[in-house]
């Protein structure tokens, strides 16, 4: 049986080695890696390469290059081509052999390697979800011109997929997102504008990176999903819901014109989401044991607080007046989720400042890449600006 050529864009961050161990636990249907892309983590990066062998890699500076020779040549490790900045990303998304491109590096970086992979008929494993929220229409535009398939890893949307398997779209009445509320899910106001980093970073049921663990925090990463979920399935924003569900045991779930709720549920780990993109439209058996039902003592639901959590209310405003609206507000938030990080700013303060962004943006039809990483570089000044105020006023 020949082999699936896959590449990963993100090969040291959480989805990637997830994704590597999901790639080394499947026989059949059998998967080569013939290209990893990295930030700086080469020590990661070589010990992968030391196990697989690709043909290509990519980090992102000449530095990490330098540094990643060095490690392979003290492990007396065959180099690969080495590549560096967006450029070697592209060139691993659109590596010859790469049938499925796992597309799992944070934020914005993301964008233009997975819409090349798309623009070469890749099938594209997507977990970086600031792409579908940056540029929509262009990737799905790109999609359905090369024939390429865009299969979420995303848990929630990995579910909703699973979920719409043979389902007529005019039969669904809404989908509905699931979240588990995050670590300040029953903190007031006051508690979250003393929150510490190390706070936010306690997410109660799943580990990720930083800025996507912060995000939980802000819930702004179930907004950036409602925008995700428009452009993967085509259901408009009053079609699409979120609900707070702090086991996190359904994933998500769509509600049918006759009241009928199908849900997705399952362990919390990623690695179901990575193998199902992978290997669909094939199920095959997993490693990771099956959910017990027994064990759990309740399932819980809740509306989310709007009053608490705004970033929903943007991420909807963003995908109502579309355009390019939503790539700005991400770009605020990447801004103001870094700036939390390094302890300049407070939790709460990240709404105000993509409010802020949002209110000062010019809106323009989101038609090309041009546009949109225009759109994405001012509201990054703005940001920044923003935030820069907010710490002198704190002075």
């Amino acid at each position: 049986m020949q082999s699936t050529g896959v590449a990963i864009l993100g090969s040291t961050g959480s989805i990637g080695c997830n994704s590597l161990r999901v790639i080394e636990s499947l026989t059949s249907p059998p998967m080569r890696v013939v290209g990893l892309a990295a930030g700086s983590n080469v020590e990661r990066l070589a010990d992968q390469i030391a196990t697989h062998l690709p043909e290509v890699v990519s980090v992102d500076s000449e530095t990490a290059a330098h540094d990643l020779r060095a490690q392979l040549f003290e492990r007396n490790i065959d180099l690969p081509r080495i590549v560096t900045g967006e450029a070697g990303l592209i060139e691993v998304a659109t590596h010859p052999q790469a049938d499925c491109v796992i597309s799992a590096t944070v934020g914005a970086v993301g964008f233009l390697p997975t819409l090349r992979a798309l623009e070469a008929g890749k099938r594209v494993a997507l977990a970086n979800k600031e792409t579908l929220v940056m540029a929509g229409e262009l990737m799905t535009r790109a999609a359905r011109k090369s024939g390429a398939e865009l299969l979420p890893i995303d848990s929630e949307h990995n579910a909703l997929h699973q979920c719409l398997r043979g389902e007529r779209s005019e039969e669904v009445r809404r989908i509905v997102l699931t979240a588990s509320g995050g670590p300040f899910r029953t903190k007031n106001k006051a508690e979250m504008k003393q929150a510490s980093v190390a706070e936010a970073m306690r997410h109660p049921t799943w580990t990720m990176g930083a800025k996507i663990t912060i995000d939980s925090a802000t819930l702004m990463n179930k907004g950036l999903e409602v925008i995700e979920a428009h452009w993967l399935f085509g259901f408009g924003p009053d079609q699409i819901d979120i609900v707070v569900h702090p086991e996190s045991v359904v994933h998500s779930m769509i509600e049918m014109i006759d009241g009928s709720v199908i849900a997705q549920m399952g362990v919390t780990d990623m690695r179901h989401a990575i193998q199902y993109a992978l290997t669909y439209p094939e199920r095959h058996e997993c490693q990771l044991p099956p959910l017990d039902l027994t064990s759990i003592s309740g399932l819980h639901f809740e509306a989310p607080d709007l009053d608490r959590f705004p970033c929903i209310a943007l991420a909807y405003r963003a995908l109502r007046e579309g355009g390019t609206l939503p790539a700005a507000m991400n770009a605020a938030n990447e801004e103001a989720v870094g700036a939390f990080i390094d302890e300049r700013i407070c939790l709460t303060e990240i709404p105000l400042i993509i409010e802020s962004v949002m209110n000062a943006h010019t809106n323009q039809p989101a038609r090309d890449i041009e546009t949109i990483l225009e759109a994405d570089r001012t509201a990054r000044l703005v940001a920044l600006t923003e935030i820069e105020k907010r710490v002198k006023a704190t002075v």
